[in-house]
């Protein structure tokens, strides 16, 4: 296992459309700053820093040198990471393992993203085959939308149990002061609002958003003396694979699987319906919120739409996911990931504040890229 490893501190900016105020290194910068005052810490406190984004999406390819002066890593060590959508997550397992190797006490990992300056659709087009794949799954919409489409044929879920998924994560949007979108909806909203891919609607669909968000990993040795209550990692995972999306198996999902089962297993986690108390979960479109359920060993195949529908993963519910919103409120790409981790950190330091679930001791965090990359990390209150 190595050097135990904590997360000491978290910061965000405050999410958007667009920040024409800023350029990229002042909004780093922002999360930086942030994250530095949560852990009562200075640049000087920090051995070395991990950065990412969708580097392609604003056209900066060396973006550990070119962001120095808002990451703060002038005459530190620093290392790019960047995988795609599950970016943040990367992020946030390459800062635990250079604090669990050994090699650095107290690492920064910082995600970001500046979408109002980029084209995110025609990139990730770039993804799908031009000749067999790109009139249907170019972008992101397409092949979560087929994805469902063959989710509700094979097990009678409908689209307005996607809709209660999006209800629940927009609506838990309105405790989160740091969310792009907040604006309480209905059922009947996600149903009315415009269709993008058939069943995908506006409602059930992420958006893009400018952002960044910086977290604090510690060795042992310092955690205790940043902090009187840290969240410690217990367990990483993470599953990779590229595909022809035609050849995908959309039935089994086995990165997926086999992500949160090496997670689960390494945690000690036998029953996530009972032995997590809080999930933050990348869900890029609501119908992953139903299918992806099933794959991540909370239910049998196709009883997520039951669950959901009894509230399982509501805010007052066994399990709630989301508690700040979630992807569906909130996505500068290449940080979304690390937001995840953040959220969760927050729940298990019990400093979420409106949208603290109780007594969390175990949260888990999720990130999500295409062709399908999945990683998960597992914090505890209690050192493992």
């Amino acid at each position: 296992m190595g050097t135990r490893t904590a997360i000491v501190g978290v910061g965000q900016t405050h999410h958007t459309s667009k920040r024409k105020d800023v350029n990229g290194q002042e909004l780093i910068s922002e999360a930086v700053k942030r994250a530095l005052e949560d852990a009562a810490l200075s640049l000087n406190d920090i051995d070395a820093i991990v950065i990412g984004n969708m580097d392609h999406f604003e056209a900066i390819n060396n973006v550990d040198g070119w962001s120095v002066d808002g990451s703060g890593a002038f005459m530190k060590p620093i290392m790019k990471v960047t995988t795609g959508g599950s970016t943040g997550g990367t992020l946030g397992s390459c800062a635990y393992y250079h604090v669990a190797s050994g090699l650095f006490d107290v690492v920064m990992a910082i995600g970001w993203e500046k979408n109002s300056e980029s084209d995110t659709q025609a990139a990730i087009s770039t993804c799908a085959d031009p000749i067999v794949e790109r009139d249907f799954f170019g972008g992101a919409i397409g092949p979560n939308a087929a994805e469902y489409a063959m989710y509700m044929k094979q097990f009678g879920a409908v689209q307005e149990d996607a809709a209660l998924v999006a209800v629940r994560d927009h609506n838990n949007a309105l405790r989160n002061p740091h969310a792009h979108l907040r604006k309480f909806i209905t059922v009947e909203d996600v149903m009315k609002s415009p269709v993008l891919c058939w069943p995908i609607k506006l409602l059930d669909s992420c958006p893009r958003s400018d952002g960044a968000c910086a977290v604090i990993y510690a060795s042992e040795s310092r955690a205790p003396k940043i902090t009187a209550r840290s969240a410690w990692v217990h367990a990483t995972a993470v599953s990779h694979d590229y595909v022809y999306f035609g050849d995908y198996d959309w039935e089994m999902m086995p990165t997926l699987q086999a992500t949160v089962d090496r997670v689960y297993q390494r945690a000690g986690i036998t029953n996530p319906l009972k032995d997590v108390d809080v999930m933050e979960l990348y869900l890029p479109f609501s119908t992953c919120g139903v299918v992806w359920m099933d794959h991540m060993r909370m239910c049998g195949a196709g009883e997520a739409p039951k669950l959901i529908r009894k509230g399982v993963f509501d805010m007052n519910g066994e399990l709630p996911i989301n508690p700040s919103g979630g992807v569906l409120s909130t996505n500068p790409i290449g940080a979304t990931g690390l937001i995840r981790i953040a959220e969760a950190a927050l729940q298990v330091m019990g400093k979420a504040e409106e949208r603290q679930v109780s007594d969390v001791k175990t949260a888990m965090a999720t990130a999500f890229g295409s062709c399908y990359w999945f990683e998960a990390t597992v914090l505890r209150s209690a050192k493992p």
